[in-house]
């Protein structure tokens, strides 16, 4: 019996060398539709409008400020839309409650990684299944965060805040795995890494979007981003400047000016 992180034939493996890609005609899996978020007076999302379809990895790019993790608090239920509406797996999300996202399927790795750091590893982890019962699922998954974070099963009881950035980054993932999620959100999985750890986490993050997850990323390593990714959003001031496959914005001339560094 194929337990639900393992592989299905259609499933390339982790190798590091490009994103799994599904057969066309996936369903969406995630769709906002003009969506405009505020803080307070400050219109940080402008009508923003991206989907995620079944076994994609999509990634968002842009400057700070540009809305990024804006649109991510958005579909988390941080920050609510005033106007536009969100929509996944056919319902709508829009003014639903972070607790009950996060139960219907939508689990984050946030900026920053935000671990327990006076808990000790695997007491992180299990917090990523606190909405699930206790079970032969939950040892499952720990079992999965393991194969995938080898550096973690090492060091089960050592207290999180003691770790290097990048073993804190693992972590978070891990614990974000943990709830079992139908789409996992990432934000800014590279930053403050040293550059062994940027691959590595990469490598890892194809693995998991191989092993079946959807994922939407957000990362202003936008040259990473891009390779890993299937499509890609180019956000500008609270709006889409930019959408295309992820090979057609790694070659665009803007982009590669503005975002990847090259004259």
């Amino acid at each position: 019996m194929r337990l639900p992180w393992q592989k299905l034939p259609w499933q390339k493996d982790g190798n590091g060398k490009g994103p799994a890609r599904r057969a066309t005609g996936e369903g969406v899996i995630l769709k906002l539709e003009d969506v405009h978020t505020y803080y307070g007076t400050i219109h940080a999302l402008k009508g923003v409008s991206l989907e995620v379809k079944a076994g994609e990895i999509v990634t968002l790019i842009g400057a700070n400020g540009a809305g990024k993790s804006t649109t991510l608090r958005s579909i988390n239920g941080l920050n609510h839309p005033r106007e536009g509406r969100i929509i996944f797996q056919g319902t709508d999300i829009t003014d639903t409650a972070p607790h009950d996202i996060v139960r219907m399927g939508i689990s984050q790795s946030p900026e920053g990684r935000r671990i327990f750091p006076r808990m000790s590893v695997v007491e992180n982890l299990e917090m990523g299944a606190y909405q699930r019962q206790k079970g032969p699922e939950i040892l499952e998954d720990l079992e999965r965060v393991y194969s995938l974070f080898p550096r973690l099963k090492e060091r089960l009881q050592q207290k999180a805040g003691t770790m290097s950035g990048g073993e804190q980054q693992m972590l978070a993932m891990g614990r974000a795995l943990m709830g079992r999620p139908k789409l996992l959100l990432l934000d800014e999985p590279s930053m403050g890494l040293a550059p062994i750890f940027v691959e590595k986490i990469f490598e890892i993050i194809r693995e998991i979007n191989a092993q079946g997850t959807p994922i939407l990323l957000v990362e202003q390593n936008a040259l990473m981003a891009l390779d890993t990714a299937n499509r890609g959003y180019v956000l500008e001031t609270g709006h889409v400047a930019l959408a295309d496959d992820a090979k057609a914005l790694r070659d665009n001339e803007q982009v590669r000016k503005t975002y990847l560094g090259e004259e």
